[in-house]
């Protein structure tokens, strides 16, 4: 699996962390900002990784800022973007599960490396269920069409 990942100023740290558990994992990934803990947009990042994911150039993505909120608000406006912002490891299996998201996104002030790196393991180890759930999908795929 190829991941696309990105961050603002507040998600800095954590998606640093999370990079070195990727390396140990083999899990092929591209960075694609920010580099350090100066101020960026975040919406910007966002969209770049959402831009990646839906071109079909990664299957899957990681985003970080200071909640995890604004970052997810600003991929989830990407046409084809499912980002799931969680901070617990039960919502990022069952966003895999129920809701077929292709983006995770944590806070650098919420969520710690340790949680981080098992909420990661989850997202990309659990497979979607289909089922009554891809009919979610495809609701959910209907209101992006009209919109």
């Amino acid at each position: 699996m190829k991941l696309a990942i990105g961050c603002d100023h507040g998600g800095f740290l954590l998606k640093e962390s999370v990079k070195k558990f990727l390396d140990e994992r083999g899990v092929e990934y591209k960075d694609f900002g920010c580099y350090d803990e100066k101020s960026v947009d975040y919406p910007l990042v966002a969209e770049e990784v959402a831009n990646s994911i839906v071109s079909g150039e990664f299957e899957r993505g990681l985003l970080f800022c200071g909640t995890g909120i604004g970052i997810s608000i600003s991929a989830n406006k990407v046409k084809g973007i499912r980002a799931a912002c969680c901070s617990d490891c039960f919502s990022a299996k069952a966003t895999r599960q129920h809701n077929d998201a292709n983006i995770l996104c944590m806070g650098g002030r919420v969520v710690g490396p340790g949680l981080a790196n098992d909420m990661v393991s989850l997202f990309l180890d659990t497979p979607f269920l289909g089922g009554r759930h891809q009919r979610r999908i495809d609701l959910i795929k209907d209101i992006e069409d009209r919109n």
